[in-house]
């Protein structure tokens, strides 16, 4: 799943794979409803001749439609404040196109993918536009694009918010090693919860395919692995540990029992906004404490 925040896009623990290839192999096909192709309409389908770029031998891009009710102030404030830089029907055209990642990454990653393209080509030196473009990538498994894309908007803005996209498309390249070369020298104390949480269970991940059993349970062990508290990638980070401690031999049924029950926690939260560094309680059960009833003359 994906959820905005301060960029556009921070792809959560539910879409990453821990001991696995990361990323699902969806291919390019569109989707619609259900697990059917999407159709075109008769005037959408392709003209049997490419239209190709003027002077040159490459196809001409092809800009995905973008339905009319869709507009710039759809988009997150934080975000459309990122193309300011922009002429202003530029930065309309990009917003529209932005949005329609936002609502298409969880449901069509291929069709969100091409509205990030799209944006991509308007706007390719925005930070914003090159992190939007990498996680599309990532979700579709082009992770050599991924990679070029999360790098330069990593480059451009200085931030590490996409650090476990990084590590999890370098392991989805067969590269472990280089995974866990991508964060030497990065303070993972300074890293918001999301963030952490997330690249710890991606260089555990890389640990596994190493075989480093010890290691990847020591990724894990961060201080958000608690009973006590849960955060939105909690539930993953749990399964990621007894996953490990499957591959260990040792018992592992309390740390998926505190999975099942931090899901449960967070589904009945489902009705607030959370942001990633939100501390939610897991419901314990406690006896309740009879209090004595006072009447009026205890008063005063």
């Amino acid at each position: 799943m994906a959820t905005q925040t301060g960029g556009l896009f921070y792809l959560i623990g539910s879409d990453m794979e821990h001991k696995r290839r990361p990323g699902p192999d969806r291919g390019d096909k569109m989707r619609g409803r259900g697990d059917k192709p999407f159709r075109p309409r008769q005037d959408q389908r392709p003209r049997p001749q490419e239209k190709r770029e003027y002077g040159s031998d490459r196809p001409r891009f092809d800009f995905p439609l973008i339905p009319d009710e869709i507009t710039a102030e759809d988009l997150h404030i934080s975000v459309r404040a990122q193309l300011k830089t922009l002429s202003p029907e530029n930065q309309e055209m990009v917003a529209r196109h932005l949005q329609m990642v936002a609502m298409l990454i969880d449901v069509d990653p291929a069709l969100a993918h091409r509205h990030a393209l799209a944006a991509s080509k308007k706007a390719g030196r925005i930070a914003v536009v090159r992190e939007t473009l990498g996680v599309t990538a990532y979700t579709t498994g082009d992770f050599t694009l991924a990679l070029r894309e999360l790098h330069t908007h990593r480059r451009i803005s200085g931030s590490n918010d996409q650090l476990p996209l990084i590590v999890d498309s370098e392991r989805g390249l067969g590269r472990p090693q280089k995974a866990l070369e991508a964060v030497v020298g990065i303070d993972r104390n300074k890293l918001d919860v999301g963030v952490r949480i997330n690249l710890a269970i991606a260089l555990s991940g890389a640990r596994l395919d190493l075989g480093q059993l010890a290691l990847a349970k020591q990724e894990l062990q961060i201080k958000e692995l608690s009973p006590k508290r849960i955060f939105e990638q909690s539930p993953l980070l749990f399964r990621s540990y007894a996953e490990v401690l499957r591959e260990l031999d040792e018992d592992d049924a309390e740390w998926e029992d505190l999975a099942d029950r931090a899901e449960k926690a967070l589904e009945q939260a489902q009705g607030e906004e959370l942001s990633l560094i939100e501390e939610i309680e897991i419901p314990v059960k406690k006896p309740r404490r009879e209090i004595p009833k006072r009447d009026g003359r205890d008063r005063g």
